[in-house]
C-alpha cells in the first residue's frame, strides 16, 4: 500500500469532535461570545464527518450520525428554545418566535453543511428525509405543534387591532405566517388549517357585528363607502402579511358579510337606496354600488332590475307629459302639436344618452345593463302620442331636421348625431317596417319638392339605417335618392336635345323628373284633358326619352307638379306659382272670357270634387284670379267664371299653391 493508511475514527471519539462544533455554533445563535468559523474549522468538521462515513464496517458510522443529526436539534429545542418561548406571550411570544425561527434555520444550514457527505451518498441511497427537511421537522413537531395556537390567537387579535384602526407591527406579523408557509414544507396545509381557517372565522364574525349596526345606522352610500374601504383594506392586508393565496377566500368573506347578506336591505333603502341613487344622478354612489356588486354572486341582477325599472317610469312620464300637452292644445293649433312631438323625440334621445352614460361609465357596460336599458326602451318607444305610432314620430323628427327651414337651426354635426341617435332609438321600436314606410313617403316630399336640405345627410341616415337594419331595408330608399340624381342628368341631356333641335322646342321651359315605380310611394293619376301648351310639352319630353330607352313607359303624376304663369291685370303681369291642375285651369281662360261651371268639367275632364277644390282655391282663397257669379265661398254647379282682371298685389310673384315641385313623370 502506498502512502500512509487512514486512523480508525471510533463513534464517541468523532462525535465528542461534533458536539464541539455543534455547541460553537449554539453559542454564536444564543448570542454568547464566540468566535465565528473559519474555513480551517469547517473543513475539520466536514472531514470528520466524511472520514466516520467513509470507514469500512463496522466502523461506517453513517446511520447513527444521521441520528446524532436530528438528536442534536432535538436537545437544542427542548433545552433552551420551547422554555425561552413558554415563557413569553402574546406580541413578545411572536418576537420570540421569529427570532428563534431565525436562528433555527441558521443551524440547519451550517449544520447540513458539516453533514453534507451524508445527504450525498447515505440519505440518498437510503431514501431518508434530507438533513435540511430533517431540521425543520424538528421545529414543526417540538416547537410548532405546541405554540400553534397561541400564536395564531395572538396573530388574529393584532390583525383585529388594525381593523380597528390601531398601529401594529405589519413586518412581525409578515414573518410568524411566514413560517405557517415554511414549516410546511412545500404545502399549504399548516397555513391553512392552523391559521387560515381561524382568520376567516373571525373575519366572518368581525364583519357580520359591524354590518348589524351600519345598515341600521348609515345611509346606503355611506354603508357603500365603508364596504368598499374595508375590502381594500383587507386587500392591502394580503399584500402586506397575508398569504396571496388568501386574498379571494378573506374578500368573499368580506362579501357576503357586508353585502350579500344586506343587499335587499341596502338597495331599497327608502331615501338613499338605488332608485333614490338614480333619481338624483348619484352617478360616483352608482359606480361604486356597481364595483362592491359585481364580485358579488349575483349580486348585479337586483340593480339591473331596478335601473330598468327607473329607466322605465322617465320615459313612460316622458310620454304622459307629452300625451297631456296635446291634449291640451286647442285642435286649430296643429304646428304647436306637431311642436310637442319634436320636442318629445329630443327628451327621448336626452334620455337614452343619458342612461347609455350610466351603462357605459357606471355600469362598466355589463351585459345586464344594456339588456335591461333595451327592455326598458322598448316599453315606452313603443307607446304611440296623440295618436301618432312612435314610428311615425321618428320618421317625423328626422323629416323636421332634415328639410328646408329646419327650426332647429342646427350645424351640420349636430344633425349628424342628431339621425345617429334617432336610429339607436329605432333598435327599440317592434314595428321598423311603419317606420319605413313613413319616412319614404316624408323623404319621397323631401326629394320631390325640393326640400331636403341637405343630400349628405340624406345619404348619411340611409347608410345608419342600413347598417342597423339591414340592406332590404333602405334598397327602396337608396333607390329614391339615386333617381334623383339620374333624373338631375336627364334634364341636363333634355335641355341639350331642345336646345339641338330647334323645331321641337315648345316654347315652355320644362323640367321634367323621371323616377322608378318600385321605389316610390303610390300616387294617384288623373287623366285631365291638358291645354295645347302642355301636351306639346309632354309629346317633345317623351320623344326624347324614346332616345335614351326603349322599353320603358311614362306615366305621368300632374298632381305633384306645378307651374309659373304669367297672368297680365290691368295694372300689371303677375307671375303666378300655382299647381298643374290650376295651370290648365287658368289657360282655359286663354280661349273664353267666361266659362261656366259645366263647361270647365268637360274641359278639363276631372271628377266634380277636384274641380270645385280647383275653382275654390282660385275664386274664393286669399288670391281671388278669377271672380264667379254669384259671388260667395262655397262653389255650386251653376256658378259662372271670369278671369279677374282688375286683381293686384303688391308682388310681382306669387304662390297661389303651396309650392310643389316641376311637372312630374313617372316610369314604369
Amino acid at each position: 500500500m502506498t502512502g500512509q493508511e487512514r486512523k480508525t475514527i471510533d463513534l464517541d471519539e468523532g462525535w465528542s469532535f461534533m458536539q464541539r462544533g455543534i455547541v460553537k455554533l449554539i453559542n454564536i445563535l444564543e448570542g454568547k461570545p464566540e468566535p465565528q468559523f473559519s474555513s480551517e474549522d469547517y473543513m475539520m468538521l466536514y472531514t470528520t464527518i466524511y472520514n466516520m462515513c467513509t470507514q469500512k464496517p463496522p466502523h461506517d458510522y453513517s446511520q447513527q450520525l444521521y441520528d446524532k443529526y436530528k438528536d442534536s436539534f432535538q436537545e437544542y429545542i427542548n433545552a433552551m428554545v420551547l422554555p425561552s418561548l413558554r415563557e413569553k406571550h402574546d406580541e413578545f411570544m411572536l418576537r420570540e418566535l421569529v427570532q428563534r425561527w431565525a436562528n433555527h434555520k441558521v443551524m440547519v444550514r451550517w449544520l447540513s453543511r458539516f453533514f453534507h457527505y451524508l445527504d450525498r451518498y447515505f440519505i440518498t441511497r437510503r431514501s431518508l428525509v434530507a438533513l435540511k427537511d430533517v431540521g425543520l421537522i424538528c421545529f414543526r413537531d417540538l416547537i410548532f405543534q405546541e405554540i400553534k395556537g397561541k400564536v395564531k390567537d395572538a396573530v388574529i387579535a393584532l390583525i383585529d387591532q388594525e381593523r380597528e384602526g390601531e398601529q401594529i407591527d405589519r413586518a412581525l406579523l409578515k414573518n410568524v405566517l411566514d413560517i405557517f408557509v415554511e414549516i410546511g414544507l412545500g404545502i399549504m396545509e399548516c397555513y391553512e388549517n392552523d391559521f387560515e381557517d381561524f382568520l376567516l372565522k373571525d373575519t366572518t364574525d368581525y364583519y357580520s357585528v359591524k354590518a348589524q349596526s351600519w345598515i341600521v345606522e348609515d345611509s346606503c352610500p355611506d354603508y357603500m363607502i365603508k364596504a368598499e374601504e374595508c375590502l381594500k383594506r383587507e386587500k392591502e392586508r394580503v399584500g402586506h402579511y397575508l398569504h396571496i393565496n388568501s386574498e379571494p377566500k378573506l374578500l368573499e368573506k368580506v362579501q357576503n358579510e357586508l353585502l350579500a347578506q344586506y343587499a335587499t336591505q341596502l338597495l331599497e333603502k327608502e331615501h338613499s337606496g338605488c332608485f333614490a341613487l338614480l333619481r338624483d344622478d348619484k352617478v360616483e354612489d352608482l359606480s361604486r354600488m356597481y364595483r362592491l356588486f359585481s364580485k358579488v354572486t349575483r349580486g348585479l341582477e337586483p340593480i339591473s332590475n331596478m335601473f330598468k325599472k327607473h329607466v322605465t317610469n322617465e320615459g313612460t312620464a316622458l310620454v304622459k307629459q307629452a300625451e297631456d300637452s296635446a291634449n291640451n292644445k286647442k285642435p286649430e293649433k296643429k304646428d304647436m302639436v306637431g311642436m310637442q312631438e319634436q320636442v318629445f323625440v329630443w327628451k327621448i334621445i336626452e334620455l337614452h344618452d343619458k342612461y347609455v352614460a350610466y351603462v357605459t361609465d357606471c355600469f362598466q357596460g355589463h351585459t345586464l345593463f344594456h339588456k335591461a336599458l333595451k327592455e326598458a326602451f322598448e316599453v315606452f318607444c313603443n307607446k304611440g302620442v296623440s295618436g301618432s305610432s312612435s314610428a311615425e314620430l321618428l320618421a317625423t323628427f328626422c323629416d323636421n331636421i332634415l328639410k328646408k327651414g329646419c327650426s332647429e337651426k342646427l350645424s351640420d354635426e349636430a344633425i349628424e348625431d342628431a339621425l345617429e341617435k334617432v336610429v339607436r332609438l329605432l333598435a327599440y321600436i317592434s314595428d321598423k317596417d311603419l317606420f319605413a314606410e313613413f319616412y319614404r313617403k316624408k323623404l319621397a316630399r323631401r326629394l320631390l319638392f325640393d326640400k331636403s336640405a341637405n343630400d349628405e345627410h340624406e345619404r348619411s341616415i340611409l347608410t345608419k339605417l342600413k347598417q342597423q337594419c339591414g340592406g332590404q331595408f333602405t334598397s327602396k330608399m337608396e333607390g329614391m335618392v339615386t333617381d334623383l340624381t339620374v333624373a338631375r342628368d336627364h334634364q341636363t341631356k333634355f335641355e341639350e336635345f331642345v336646345a339641338e333641335k330647334s323645331e321641337l322646342n315648345p316654347g315652355v321651359d320644362l323640367a321634367v323628373t323621371v323616377l322608378t315605380t318600385g321605389f316610390w310611394p303610390t300616387y294617384k293619376t288623373f287623366d285631365i284633358n291638358l291645354p295645347s301648351e302642355m301636351v306639346k310639352c309632354v309629346e317633345v319630353f317623351k320623344e326624347f326619352y324614346q332616345t335614351r330607352t326603349k322599353h320603358r313607359k311614362l306615366t305621368w303624376i300632374y298632381s305633384l307638379g306645378t307651374c309659373n304663369i304669367n297672368a297680365k291685370f290691368d295694372t300689371k303681369v303677375i307671375e303666378l306659382i300655382v299647381t298643374t291642375y290650376q295651370a290648365a285651369l287658368l289657360l282655359l281662360f286663354n280661349g273664353s272670357d267666361r266659362l261656366s261651371y259645366s263647361e270647365i268639367v268637360t274641359q278639363l275632364n276631372l271628377s266634380d270634387d277636384d274641380v270645385v277644390r280647383l275653382l275654390h282655391s282660385l275664386s274664393c282663397a286669399k288670391y281671388k284670379i278669377l271672380t264667379k257669379e254669384p259671388a260667395g265661398r262655397s262653389i255650386s254647379p251653376n256658378d259662372v267664371f271670369e278671369f279677374n282682371s282688375k286683381f293686384t298685389d303688391r308682388m310681382r310673384r306669387i304662390k297661389v299653391c303651396p309650392i310643389l315641385c316641376s311637372l312630374l313623370g313617372w316610369l314604369l
